[in-house]
């Protein structure tokens, strides 16, 4: 099913279909309540917080709907401490029957056509509407969904604001990851941690935050670095930053939009290598230090 049009596309740049396109025009600002009153109902009754996983696919077909799938099956876990409120599928353009599939499968499908791995997860955000908490993660099955209380354990116990599954105090499948993104992540990781002073292993995917926060980082990246401008902005603001081990899989069909082949890396690389450069200019230009 496909939700009716909202217009969350004032948040998003109006800019081309190209991936690597230019930043939003201004950075995203905060507008749901305060997260003090997350998990709380009118009545004043404690109750569990609600979460959305958003999902940025571009021609997907062949493992968005067993993704969802996996998605809808793990959200029904007893113990997992929150109340699921969707699976929203962003197609970012696709080509082939991912929405289709996605749609089957019991996801809400919104459409974001115009291109940009940012721009597909910013559009999934604002399309989930006033949930506490948002979960992320790829479109191509590699991330393993029933590992997902990992990722909110630390969110929900109070202990962590942003909780990044990495890959590389966990696991991955020979070939799930290839030697330049091994490489690429090291290197992103360093500046970082040099930057920043956040200590990360991994830019993963799969990632949890609290929707008030994401939408108080004035997150401007729409393209490959949304996932590195989120950490780096998050350590701005003081944010706790925690990674928890997950186990990675290789993608089930279909190309990489980032490792498929060595001009897309070396474009994703240098994307992500200027939003984190990028970060700390404008970090200084705001603080005039």
């Amino acid at each position: 099913m496909t939700p009716s049009r909202m217009d969350w596309n004032s948040a998003l740049t109006q800019s081309s279909d190209e991936e690597d396109g230019p930043l939003a025009d201004e950075p995203l600002s905060t507008v749901p309540s305060s997260p003090s009153g997350m998990g709380m109902e009118r009545s004043g009754r404690q109750s569990k917080p609600t979460f959305a996983v958003v999902i940025p696919a571009l021609n997907e077909e062949a493992a968005i709907g067993d993704l969802v799938a996996e998605v809808l099956a793990a959200s029904r876990q007893p113990d997992l401490g929150a109340t699921p409120a969707g699976v929203f599928v962003v197609d970012n353009g696709s080509t082939d029957a991912t929405a289709a599939r996605a749609a089957e499968a019991g996801a809400t499908v919104v459409a974001e056509p115009r291109r940009g791995y940012g721009r597909a997860c910013l559009s999934g955000v604002l399309a989930a509407g006033d949930v506490d908490v948002i979960v992320l993660m790829d479109g191509d099955q590699s991330d393993r969904p029933d590992e997902l209380p990992l990722l909110l354990g630390p969110l929900l116990a109070g202990e962590a604001d942003l909780v990044i599954g990495s890959r590389t105090l966990g696991s991955y499948e020979p070939g799930s990851l290839l030697p330049q993104q091994i490489a690429g992540n090291w290197v992103a990781a360093k500046l970082l941690r040099l930057l920043y002073g956040v200590r990360v292993t991994d830019i993963g995917p799969f990632r949890v935050i609290r929707r008030h926060d994401l939408l108080g980082l004035g997150m401007r990246e729409m393209t490959y670095g949304w996932s590195v401008e989120m950490i780096a902005r998050a350590a701005r603001q003081r944010l706790r930053v925690r990674e928890v081990p997950v186990t990675y899989r290789k993608r089930a069909g279909g190309e990489s939009k980032v490792s498929g082949n060595l001009r897309a890396s070396v474009r994703a690389g240098a994307r992500i290598t200027a939003t984190i450069l990028r970060c700390r200019r404008d970090h200084a230009l705001n603080t005039g230090g």
